[in-house]
């Protein structure tokens, strides 16, 4: 079968190419992608190439599929895994197999399995590492951003906390405790917001930290204080770039006992530093945002650490556990809409993945059987002009308040110009 995707060969090469796939063999399982959401850490491995731990040393000869935030349909199952996955089932993707100890992952290191494509072989071992996770609810794209909420469970539990005289950890946030979400109104950060505020271990107090007010004011639009408030969270947003002084005032906001659990999610030395600054006893650090530069390093206050009991820990991606509570809290109501500001088809994904930090907003989702230049949601309207597709994405958007929603995607896979 003939698949088109974009495979990587080297640093800032990507290409988009018509190929065939292998013959597939009994324990592998012919798939169609349907929708990827395009992560910061695609466009890493664009600009590190080979140099990146999951692109093999050998990608100018064997190049890779990008893209790992993925879900589709299952087309056809090799004999092995006839009797647990069916043809017509859909389905996402845990990228981060960890299979035999090796960082190899889909969107990364396969020649035949990534997000940016049409169709992929699924390899033996992604069944095997019960990485490839039905999905039941509906439409393509909450599956697609099952694998970035899943980093953000991850790295819920992989805070603790101890108790005085005791050396056992207990996982996870601090219930009831004061959490802090720095630099936290980009995709991720969102992603944390929905989270902490959906499921049943909350915070009593979360504060959201940027330096811009424009995002900083989406956010409180898509999780307002009033909606954390039923949820039992005092939720502010905080432009700590206006302050005088960002840690007093942080710390004001606990009444000078400082934070549990804070999350980072820019790798920027100042923020981490803000973050060790406001730390209360027991307060644990997460640092979320991987950083490019491998010598990257931040001050921390080893005093604290020594006498106030602080820790820091550190997450990339999320487990196989992690996945399943995303695609279980999506099915009970948890809503990641939200974190999709631009829609796009698979022509517009090397742009994208190349440009990245570049282009404002938050998730770019895309549909890998469509033609369709990346465009933001808000620019629907004036798109509509010319093109009564973009009209009509804008009406239901409208209706969605401003959202993409299940009923834009299908019209959009009706409606939208077909990939050639």
């Amino acid at each position: 079968m003939k698949s088109k995707a974009v495979r990587i060969y080297g640093k800032r090469d990507l290409r988009l190419e018509k190929f065939e796939l292998p013959e597939m063999k009994e324990n592998e399982i012919l798939a169609k992608v349907m929708s990827d959401s395009i992560c910061m850490s695609s466009y890493k491995a664009a600009n590190q190439g080979a140099e990146h731990k999951r692109v093999p040393d050998d990608v100018h000869l064997h190049p890779t599929i990008i893209g790992h935030e993925f879900s589709g349909e299952i087309v056809e199952v090799g004999s092995k895994w006839a009797g647990k996955y069916s043809n017509g089932q859909k389905f996402s993707i845990q990228p981060a197999l960890n299979y035999k100890g090796s960082l190899d992952a889909p969107g990364y290191s396969y020649q035949w399995i990534g997000g940016d494509a049409t169709y992929v072989i699924i390899p033996n071992e992604v069944m095997e590492m019960d990485c490839l996770l039905p999905y039941e609810g509906q439409g393509f794209f909450p599956a697609s951003l099952a694998e970035p909420l899943s980093c953000v469970i991850g790295a819920f539990h992989a805070n603790y906390h101890m108790k005085p005289g005791s050396y056992t950890h207990y996982m996870d946030i601090k219930e009831g405790g004061n959490m802090a979400v720095l630099a936290g109104v980009g995709p991720m950060g969102l992603a944390a917001i929905n989270y902490g505020l959906f499921r049943k271990r909350r915070p009593s107090l979360m504060v959201v930290t940027d330096i811009d007010d424009t995002r900083l004011k989406r956010a409180a639009e898509l999780f307002s204080p009033e909606y954390a408030k039923k949820q039992g969270v005092n939720l502010i947003y905080l432009n700590t770039g206006k302050s005088d002084d960002a840690v007093k005032e942080l710390l004001e906001l606990t009444g000078g006992k400082g934070y549990d659990d804070v999350f980072v999610f820019a790798p920027v030395p100042p923020v981490i530093e803000q973050g060790d600054q406001i730390l209360g006893r027991d307060g644990c650090l997460n640092f979320f945002a991987g950083p490019s530069d491998p010598a990257f390093s931040a001050r921390f206050n080893f005093y604290n650490l020594h006498y106030n009991s602080t820790h820091v820990v550190g997450t990339s991606g999320g487990t196989n556990n992690d996945m399943v509570e995303a695609l279980d809290l999506m099915s009970k109501g948890l809503d990641p809409s939200g974190l999709i500001t631009h829609v796009g088809g698979l022509n517009s994904v090397i742009e994208t993945t190349l440009n990245l930090p570049d282009i404002p907003g938050g998730k770019k989702l895309i549909y890998t059987h469509v033609n369709m230049e990346l465009t933001a949601i808000d620019d629907f309207r004036e798109k509509g002009k010319a093109n009564p597709v973009f009209n009509s994405l804008a009406d239901i958007t409208d209706k969605h308040k401003g959202l993409w929603s299940v009923e834009a995607e299908n019209f959009l896979l009706a409606n939208a110009d077909k990939l050639n």
